[in-house]
């Protein structure tokens, strides 16, 4: 303590008593243990001033050098990890959402061809009678936006209703020492409004795809056609 205090950069050392320490791993080991029989370190809590860039490395080396045994953790590992992580978990995301647009998009093509397969005498009629593209494919645009729109809204719903049931369980927990610490380590669950608003966006986003995928595969059909 005496040699992080004179550190330059550090603005308070406080450290946990005994009891403190093993208020922290109640919630994890339970209560009535006998932590006397566990190899419990003692932590000291070291919080750099506003604004000073002590450097950890040298404070690390001098700890090292002067206490037995003191271990100097900035948790900078480990929010490397978690940032990591989450960084992976977001390309992971895009890459899905990625697939599922690629995935609605061929299935609406195989869905119109054979739409079209099963109405091509009257698309014949229709065009040979001088029905402009346009006209006919908006008609198979209409019914496939409205499929989109019905298979977004499953989808979101079902998504919506995930995540406002995790954000009430975890609210459940708010305020208790497990909740703190799983809040601490891997955040909440709530996406706000915003991210209730990306999922009622990605909804329109497939029905938009879906009508889109299934105007372009009507055009290119009916210009086999002449």
């Amino acid at each position: 303590m005496a040699i992080t205090r004179a550190f330059p950069g550090v603005a308070e050392v406080k450290p946990y008593s005994k009891d403190e320490t093993m208020r922290l791993l109640e919630p994890w080991l339970g209560s009535g243990l006998a932590f006397e029989d566990l190899p419990v370190p003692r932590i000291v809590v070291v919080r750099i001033a506003a604004g000073a860039a002590a450097d950890l490395a040298q404070l690390r080396a001098l700890l090292r050098e002067q206490v037995h045994g003191a271990v100097l953790d900035d948790h900078r590992g480990f929010v490397a990890r978690m940032r990591a992580m989450s960084g992976a978990a977001l390309i992971g995301g895009k890459f899905v959402l990625l697939l599922v647009l690629l995935a609605t998009v061929l299935s609406v093509t195989f869905a119109t061809r054979a739409a079209m397969a099963t109405n091509r005498p009257v698309i014949e009629v229709l065009h040979l009678i001088g029905a402009k593209d346009n006209f006919i494919a908006a008609h198979f645009q209409k019914h496939f936006l409205q499929l989109g729109f019905q298979g977004g809204l499953i989808g979101g719903g079902a998504a919506i209703a995930l995540f406002a049931c995790a954000d009430l369980a975890s609210a459940w927990f708010v305020g208790t020492a497990a909740g703190d610490q799983f809040a601490a380590m891997f955040g909440t669950f709530s996406i706000g409004a915003l991210g209730y608003l990306a999922v009622l966006a990605q909804i329109g986003l497939v029905a938009g795809v879906t009508a889109a995928a299934s105007r372009r595969t009507v055009i290119r059909t009916i210009e086999t056609i002449q």
